[in-house]
């Protein structure tokens, strides 16, 4: 065999290149100087030579534990496994090119159990792509679909080739590319914050900044987003929620609706869980995807402003029978995806097949996924999309301990990373409150958005659930007031929302009694019905000045309690400065006005997006309305709930007014930090008696909706006014109190 010029009887070394010294501001030891370092190890020289050749290409047995491919100084290492295959090839193309040049068969050596692994000797990773085919039984009502034939995506590719340019419709297989992975993260300590100090902040990648009123430069893009850095610093959030950004396929169901081409333009679709979406990236990165990215989420940690990734771990976008076949159907479709006895797919995700997530290969890939996700791109958090799915057993039944949830829980590389659930799935479990492993998971809370948001605008028979979500929604997270998580989960287990990309916005939410779905082209039957929303008078996009302003301060309103309940909030993006998606409450297939976000809406309602901004920092300012705190100096209770008299704690059923108190005593800054909250549903006046603080302290209002008569709407400390005993709310208004000691 020809030499490839390689000692193998040097032994390893490692080297340290470009020593530069810095200063380490996280670093308890003083006097410790510490170096950027570059890791140079050697090939172990039993895996330096080849042992055969296939089709002209040296090879030898590879690593067995490391799955997918990976770049070694002596060319690449490709594992992959299938359980009921029963050979597997390896196909090498061109660039961009549609049939491989070699076919490298696995001789029955290079398998261990049910894995495949190789050495290719000489490979340059940037003058190939790869793919598989997989052999093996072909018995559907088993549940057994092998094809020799079909072209099989890795899945563990870290990065889909091909379709680069968005919208463009791919026409051939899926291959994967061998990614460098030469980022340096320098010194990035994990973020120390509990999901009780976080505000969330979702955002689709593409609609963020593809409007041209976004004013950045690369529209559409990671490096778009970046862009907007000083913007999302300035709202004062500390979290991007990015709806997925996995590897997904835009154009698998697109159709042409009234000479408009609709896309699966949210991306709930995935074909590869380890690669980031291509199409996101503003240039090209041969064999650095992901590069972009990660410039994205360090310029977000620099900036003080953590990353979760909603992921889509209940199905891919292989579909049912009728779907097309590029990954999974293909390595072992028994194994991958649930299937009923004849061998037809359960469809718990309402979208063709449902991941079978709690058998062990698939738990191994959704673990492993997760922990490269949260080492290589450092990524803060996750939330799962329909998650009840990751709970059910293969025939679909619900677990009383699924092993997957589990896994993830006590996970060590995860121990720091949050875990948010959407508890509840397309079959109809519903586990809000009751997600398995909840001390450990969080949890999208459903009743918080349904009893909000009828409570709101007017719908008064809902004010228990209303008050019990407001005060962290002790009721279905375990009480009140304990501490450190050992009784009550709600600090850190319960997200509460309004608004998210399924559904309306927030102006939309005001300003539509009616989902208004037609551009669809389902006939307005798609989206949910039950949204709890009022136009306030007029459906629909009105130049009424009693209308506009209603509707305003229903989103001051909904605003304000958000921020003022305890439990992690979270908004849609946009509807800080009212972006409206013309009443439609399903836009998964939008990629146009319908979903972008239009930047002039900012200047336009600067008054709305100045009142998010007060509103989060007042969050901030006031760690009582997030968590318990020792017992306040001034005697007050640590969390009351009250109707228009503080003084009284029982709530009728179907009071139009309620109110919350916070008290608890702040040792950062020596003072009781004490917060009154009030929501006047009614439409016309309520007077409202507040707590007794003593003569050293009284109440000052922070915020009210409704206003001073000349549009100021909050009060910064020292401007407030002070309130003794009683208040006149207004008619559909808030108000927010601070107390502190009496000013001079």
């Amino acid at each position: 065999m020809q030499s490839l010029g390689l000692n193998c009887h040097k032994k390893p070394s490692y080297q340290f290149r470009n020593l530069k010294p810095f200063s380490n501001k996280y670093h308890r030891r003083k006097n410790l100087k510490l170096y950027t370092q570059t890791y140079v190890p050697e090939l172990h020289q039993s895996l330096a030579t080849p042992t055969a050749e296939i089709d002209g290409f040296p090879v030898r047995p590879g690593l067995f534990d490391v799955f997918g491919a990976m770049m070694l100084p002596v060319g690449v290492n490709f594992t992959v496994q299938t359980h009921y295959g029963t050979s597997c090839t390896l196909l090498l193309f061109h660039r961009n090119a549609a049939e491989p040049y070699a076919r490298l068969p696995f001789p029955e050596a290079y398998k261990i159990g049910d894995v495949y692994s190789m050495i290719v000797f000489g490979l340059d990773i940037e003058e190939f792509e790869y793919a598989y085919q997989i052999d093996g039984p072909y018995d559907p009502k088993n549940g057994l679909t092998f094809d020799p034939d079909a072209i099989l995506l890795d899945p563990y590719a870290r990065s889909v080739a091909g379709h680069r340019v968005w919208g463009n419709k791919k026409i051939d297989g899926y291959h994967a590319r061998v990614v460098r992975d030469v980022f340096d993260w320098g010194v990035m300590p994990q973020s120390s914050r509990t999901m009780s100090d976080l505000i969330i902040y979702e955002l689709h990648v593409r609609g963020f900044t593809y409007h041209p009123s976004s004013n950045v430069n690369h529209r559409g893009t990671f490096a778009g987003l970046k862009e907007k850095i000083p913007y999302l610093k300035e709202l004062g959030i500390n979290a991007v929620e990015l709806m997925p950004i996995f590897e997904f396929d835009e154009t698998m169901n697109s159709r042409e609706v009234d000479g408009k081409n609709l896309l699966d333009y949210w991306g709930y679709n995935t074909v590869g869980f380890f690669a980031p979406n291509i199409r996101y990236n503003s240039s090209e990165e041969y064999n650095q995807e992901g590069r972009e990215l990660k410039e994205l989420i360090k310029a977000l940690h620099d900036n003080g402003i953590e990353v979760i990734l909603d992921v889509v771990f209940n199905h891919t976008a292989e579909g049912n029978e009728q779907g097309p076949t590029f990954c999974f159907k293909g390595f072992d479709n028994k194994v991958y995806y649930m299937l009923t006895p004849d061998g037809h797919y359960y469809n718990f995700s309402g979208c063709g097949n449902t991941l079978n997530c709690n058998n062990p290969i698939v738990r191994l890939l959704i673990l492993e996924c997760l922990r490269y996700w949260a080492v290589s791109y450092r990524i803060d958090g996750f939330r799962f999309d329909l998650a009840s799915i990751l709970g059910r057993h293969e025939d679909g039944s619900p677990l009383n301990n699924p092993p997957l949830l589990e896994l993830l829980a006590t996970d060590p590389v995860l121990r720091n990373v949050k875990l948010i659930a959407e508890a509840w799935d397309a079959g109809g479990l519903y586990q809000v409150g009751r997600f398995p492993a909840s001390k450990r998971w969080a949890e999208w809370n459903g009743r918080y958005r349904d009893s909000l948001r009828a409570y709101l605008k007017g719908d008064y028979w809902h004010s228990w659930d209303a008050a019990q979500s407001i005060t962290g929604s002790g009721d279905i997270y375990g009480g009140h007031y304990s501490d450190n998580n050992s009784n009550y989960a709600g600090y850190n287990s319960c997200v509460n929302f309004l608004t998210c990309h399924d559904g309306f916005t927030l102006y939309d939410l005001y300003s539509y009694n009616e989902k208004h779905n037609e551009a669809n082209g389902w006939r307005n039957t798609d989206g949910s019905d039950d949204n709890r929303s009022w136009n306030c008078g007029h459906e629909g996009d009105s130049t009424d000045p009693d209308v506009l302003s209603l509707r305003f301060r229903m989103m001051r309103n909904a605003c304000a309690i958000l921020m003022c309940s305890r439990g992690t909030p979270m908004f849609l993006a946009g509807d800080e400065f009212a972006n409206t998606q013309y009443g439609n409450n399903n836009a998964y297939c939008q990629d146009n006005e319908i979903s972008w976000l239009d930047w002039g809406l900012l200047e336009k309602n600067r008054e709305l997006f100045e009142f998010f901004k007060f509103m989060i920092a007042y969050r901030h300012k006031h760690p009582i309305i997030r968590k318990k705190l020792p017992d306040a100096v001034c005697g007050m209770e640590p969390l009351r709930t009250h109707d228009i008299n503080s003084e009284k704690t029982d709530i009728p059923r179907d009071t139009k007014t309620i109110a919350v108190s916070f008290a608890g005593y702040n040792p950062e800054t020596g003072k009781d930090d004490l917060v009154y909250v009030a929501l006047n549903t009614y439409w016309e006046n309520v007077c409202i008696k507040v707590p007794f603080l003593g003569h050293r302290q009284a109440w000052y209002l922070s915020v009210n909706t409704w206003g001073d008569g000349q549009n100021r709407y909050f009060y910064p400390e020292g401007e407030e006014v002070r309130i003794d005993h009683e208040f006149i709310m207004p008619p559909r208004s808030v108000a927010v109190f601070t107390g502190r000691e009496v000013q001079a």
